[in-house]
Parts: C-alpha cells; sequence; structure tokens
C-alpha cells in the first residue's frame, strides 16, 4: 500500500506540473499580438482569423486561471506552514506580491520607454497615481501587464489561506457561491478584480479535502471532455455574437461552468500525459513558468509588433502560423533569458521566478524503475 501512495503521489505531482505548463503556455493566446486596436477587433468579430483565434483562447486559455487556482488551494490544503500566520504571509510575499511589483517596474522601463524612445505603441506614465496602479495594482488591472491581477488576488487568497484551510467544508462552500455570484455580477473590485480565484482557490482546498483530484482525474474520457466541449462553442457563440454585449449576466454565468469544465478537461489531460515520453520535457520547462507568465506580456509588447511586420496583422494570409506560434516562440525567448540571468544574476533569477529557479537543477532518470525524478527541484508549490 506504501508503494501504491508513493506511486500516486508522484503521479499527482507530476500532473500538477504538466498542467501548470499547460495551462501558463494558453494564456499567451488570450493575449496574442494581434496589432489591431480594441475598434479594429470589434470590427473583425466573426471573421475566420478572430474565429480561431477565439478558438485558441477557448480551448488553451479558458482553463488557465481555474486550474491554477485550484492547484493552488489544494496545495495550501496540504501544507503545514499556514498554521503560522506571519511565516505563512512572509513567503507568499516573497514567492508571489515581489516578483509582482518587481515585473510590473520591469514592464514599465522596458515597455513604456520603448513607447517613449522609438515611438511604439503603448501605454506611458501619465500620473503618480497611474505608476502606482501599474506596480501594486490597487484597485484596477495594470494597462501593460493584463495578466498580473491574477498574482495580487492569488496573494490576497494566501492572506485568507490560514483562516479558509480551519473553516469547514459547509462555510467554505458558502465562500464558493458567493464569490461565484460576485464574478457572475460582476462585484469584487477594488477589492478582488477577479473573484473567481477566490471560488477556485477555495474549491481547490475542498477538493483536497474530498480527494477529488485522483477520481476527477480517472473518469471516463466522455465524462471528462464532453462538458468542456459542449460549453465552448455555446461560450463563444455568446460572446461574439451580436446580442453578446447585452446578456453580461448569462455570459459571465455560461463563462464560470466553461471554466470549471475546462479545468477538468486539461487536469484529465495532464493526469494521462504523466505516463508518456512528453513527461521529461514538461519538467525540464515547469520550472520557468512563473518566469515564463510574469514576462511575457512585456515579450509580446516588444516583439509582437516586430515579428508582425513579417506576417502581417490579424486578416493578413500568414497571421494564423504567427497567432499559433507566438507561445512557443515566447517559451524559447524566456528560457534563454532566464538561463542567461541564472548564469549572471542568480539572484535574482531567484527573485524574479519567485524562487522556483535556482542556480542548479536538473533531471536524474532512474533506468530501472523506468521513471525521472526530479533532482535539486522541490515538489509542486502553491
Amino acid at each position: 500500500m506504501a508503494d501504491t501512495n508513493s506511486d500516486i503521489m508522484a503521479r499527482r505531482s507530476d500532473a500538477i506540473r504538466i498542467a501548470r505548463v499547460i495551462c501558463i503556455t494558453g494564456i499567451v493566446y488570450v493575449h496574442a499580438w494581434t496589432g489591431l486596436s480594441g475598434h479594429d477587433l470589434e470590427l473583425a468579430r466573426g471573421t475566420p482569423q478572430e474565429l480561431l483565434r477565439w478558438m485558441l483562447m477557448e480551448v488553451f486559455g479558458r482553463s488557465a486561471v481555474p486550474l491554477l487556482g485550484l492547484i493552488s488551494g489544494w496545495l495550501v490544503a496540504g501544507s503545514t506552514q499556514t498554521c503560522n500566520w506571519r511565516a505563512h504571509v512572509a513567503r507568499k510575499a516573497r514567492t508571489i506580491a515581489l516578483p509582482m511589483i518587481l515585473w510590473n517596474v520591469l514592464a514599465i522601463v522596458l515597455v513604456s520607454g520603448t513607447a517613449w524612445l522609438f515611438g511604439m505603441a503603448a501605454p506611458v506614465p501619465q500620473s503618480v497615481r497611474w505608476l502606482a496602479e501599474e506596480i501594486l495594482i490597487l484597485t484596477r488591472p495594470p494597462d501593460i501587464d493584463v495578466q498580473m491581477p491574477f498574482l495580487r488576488d492569488l496573494f490576497l487568497c494566501m492572506v485568507a489561506a490560514p483562516l479558509l484551510v480551519r473553516l469547514p467544508s459547509a462555510m467554505l462552500l458558502s465562500v464558493v457561491l458567493a464569490a461565484g455570484t460576485c464574478h457572475v455580477l460582476g462585484l469584487g473590485p477594488p477589492i478582488l478584480l477577479r473573484p473567481s480565484i477566490l471560488m477556485f482557490f477555495t474549491i481547490g482546498i475542498l477538493v483536497r479535502r474530498t480527494n477529488l483530484a485522483e477520481r476527477l482525474a480517472g473518469w471516463p474520457a466522455l465524462c471528462a471532455l464532453l462538458p468542456f466541449a459542449v460549453l465552448m462553442p455555446l461560450h463563444l457563440f455568446l460572446s461574439i455574437g451580436e446580442a453578446g454585449g447585452s446578456r453580461p449576466v448569462e455570459i459571465a454565468a455560461v463563462d464560470l461552468v466553461a471554466r470549471v469544465s475546462a479545468s477538468l478537461a486539461v487536469w484529465w489531460l495532464a493526469w494521462r500525459l504523466v505516463e508518456t515520453r512528453a513527461l521529461p520535457l514538461f519538467r525540464r520547462i515547469e520550472p520557468y513558468m512563473f518566469f515564463y507568465f510574469c514576462a511575457h506580456l512585456i515579450l509580446l509588447w516588444l516583439f509582437g509588433p516586430l515579428l508582425g511586420k513579417l506576417t502581417g496583422k490579424l486578416g493578413s494570409p500568414l497571421y494564423p502560423l504567427f497567432l499559433i506560434a507566438q507561445p512557443f516562440l515566447i517559451l524559447g525567448a524566456v528560457i534563454a533569458l532566464a538561463t542567461l540571468l541564472l548564469k549572471v544574476a542568480p539572484g535574482a533569477a531567484g527573485v524574479l521566478s519567485g524562487g522556483r529557479l535556482k542556480a542548479s537543477y536538473g533531471i536524474k532518470v532512474d533506468r530501472k524503475a523506468g521513471s525521472a525524478r526530479m533532482q535539486g527541484r522541490p515538489a509542486p508549490r502553491g
């Protein structure tokens, strides 16, 4: 039984790594460079290339926030470190809040600096208040690093985690329902910019208590994939349809359920990818994912327009190739940048990656056991 439990724990840890890679890579499709303004994107709604962009966003981006939130809640629920609230919050400040702030500063320096020096179309400092909002994300999402509200709200969830993990399950269900209702009704700001993150974080705690992770992963393909296969086109239809702007509550409700179904589908897939030859590759990539998450929009702002000159904007014949390739181009750039930073400034690499990148890490393959073991790498963290 001990070996069986150990195997399940190892597979679960690897599935978490794979899920992180899939989710964070998929986020790039949500923020992909199109070369069009918001008004022009509205005019392009319903065109074949815009439909392709929406499909990539739905398939690969829809699961990102919910599953990452679920994983964080699941990990926190099993950690004994939450018992000491001050130490727990200080640790999460170092691994979540501090990197978020530093990356926001880098975004202003690099993106706004390039806009000021070379006339690139990008936000530039407008006031002290604007700088404070961009760096600290006080009451609204930033104009440059639009992905960072996830880290902001996740940190607030971590601050509340010592209380949440002690609440009875019935009260946690009330938190889930309240956060879900806030998401549908558009409530939450300025305290929580995305209340759905609290919802998924709390569901993760409940999943841990009820040992649902392995049971959900063991569902038949039809049960795990069909809900998302049905809800994805429904959400797509509501979002891009002519009546989409007049039905915000319905769209938000379908969006929330679609996100849950997407996270289930990706978790089901990640569980099975553990047993494939792709596992060592996912293991090597996963430590870069936090760095990737934080850096990808800066890279899109800076290099999207340059590469876009070769392929054209959304609507150009070669644009679909660029759209599909964007997550992988950014991944290569991130690995190169992070590797260089690890060599010249390992301390900075550690801080900017939230402690996830170390000066040395690797994979040791145990051929006799037929499995790969991580060497010098911590278990998945919240």
